[in-house]
């Protein structure tokens, strides 16, 4: 990650038949999330003791966080979303700071990706 976050959206959430169309959709999400300007890296990790998944997206400021949640990808992910998934839960957070090494667990970093 080049610039500190100011938000960080965390989508923490339990599993049911993750089909082809979840996989699709879920993939379109993450694609056009990347696009978003504002957009500053990615991570998702999976408790193995509990089966849940939580999936970190980082972002400058709350207007680049809004245009995820109004993608109409993301609504229609969110319309099906009992299909695929169990209990859930969403955390929007405001950073204050990151310490240690920024790019530790990141996934498609911004600028980082280009340079791999």
């Amino acid at each position: 990650m080049t610039a500190t976050p100011k938000y960080s959206s965390t989508f923490i959430f339990e599993t049911k038949d993750l089909t082809g169309d979840f996989h699709r959709i879920n993939s379109e999400i993450a694609l056009r999330a990347r696009q978003i300007p504002g957009f500053l890296g990615e991570e998702a990790w999976r408790n193995e003791d509990t089966g849940l998944h939580a999936e970190v997206y980082y972002w400058a400021d709350m207007d680049a966080l809004r245009k995820l949640v109004d993608m109409n990808t993301h609504r229609l992910a969110k319309s099906r979303y009992g299909e695929w998934l169990g209990e859930y839960r969403v955390v929007i957070s405001e950073v204050q700071t990151v310490y240690g090494n920024p790019t530790l667990g990141l996934e498609h970093t911004p600028g980082l990706e280009e340079q791999a």
